[in-house]
């Protein structure tokens, strides 16, 4: 199933949050991209000019109809009544950062094989097993923290890590990211606050460039890095075959700059660490 087959199956009434405290409310079956079509000024009429900047609200409905008439029953709420549903659902919502470990692999792999089935996120066209995650998990903590976002209830919402950008040891100062978001979690800022903690993870384990891999296109991602300071460096067409030629565009950070011999490369203290989850711990 094509990622755009999979939108038209789901569908979401939601608030946005405007600069001025302002709460629009609307539908749609993409969350991501509605939210970022707010942002950039390409949304409603009214958040173009009152400004939007994060979803306040996110409710998943069983089909395009029953979004319309929650949305409708929204709209007929009092301010506060609005206000009072956004502060339940940011308790319940909002997510809280730790550490991976092998228990963990199994929603992980949840997460990622969704993508793999029905997103162009990743090339990977056949799903991953539960070992093969449990290992892959375990190799990655020895290298990098590998970090969760999860709810108040313990939801898994998302994950981020990085990985060796090449084998040879010349690069042993580049890792290529990865960060998953779950399906309903996308267009909540998860990807975004991860994204952040994963940086200065990896800044305090002393790499220089971080390089990320998009489908190409993708514009959410891409504004996603162009905000955290990723610069394009590349682009090649016709790069993979996943329900139609995709295209393969390639982003760069460099997290340290010169020209001396760089430190060796060491794991982040669990006080480091830690210090930086709870910076980051909600969004």
């Amino acid at each position: 199933m094509s990622g755009e087959a999979e939108k038209t199956e789901r569908a979401y009434v939601y608030m946005v949050r405007c600069a001025g405290g302002q709460l629009y409310t609307g539908w749609t079956n993409d969350p991501a991209s509605r939210l970022h079509a707010h942002k950039s000024g390409k949304g409603a009429k009214c958040t173009r000019a009152l400004g939007a900047q994060r979803f306040a609200y996110l409710e998943r409905c069983t089909d395009k109809s029953a979004a319309l008439r929650r949305e409708a029953a929204l709209k007929k709420l009092t301010k506060a009544q609005k206000e009072a549903l956004c502060a339940e659902w940011a308790e319940k919502n909002l997510p809280r950062l730790s550490l991976a470990t092998r228990a963990d692999a199994a929603e992980i792999l949840d997460i990622y094989n969704w993508y793999v089935l029905h997103h162009t996120a990743t090339f990977q066209v056949t799903p991953s097993s539960l070992p093969e995650y449990e290992d892959w998990v375990d190799s990655t903590r020895t290298l990098i923290p590998l970090l969760l976002a999860r709810d108040g209830e313990g939801k898994l919402l998302g994950y981020a890590c990085a990985h060796r950008w090449h084998p040879r040891e010349a690069y042993d100062w580049s890792v290529e990211s990865t960060i998953y978001c779950a399906p309903d979690a996308r267009g909540l800022g998860v990807g975004t606050l991860l994204y952040r903690a994963l940086l200065e993870v990896l800044d305090a384990c002393g790499y220089w460039n971080v390089y990320a891999l998009v489908a190409d296109p993708n514009p959410a991602s891409e504004h996603i890095h162009q905000r955290l300071g990723f610069s394009c460096v590349g682009r090649t067409p016709h790069t993979a075959y996943k329900w139609g030629w995709l295209g393969l565009s390639t982003w760069w950070l460099a997290l340290r700059s010169g020209s001396e011999r760089p430190a060796p490369i060491r794991l982040a203290s669990p006080e480091e660490t830690a210090a930086i989850l709870k910076k980051y711990g909600s969004i």
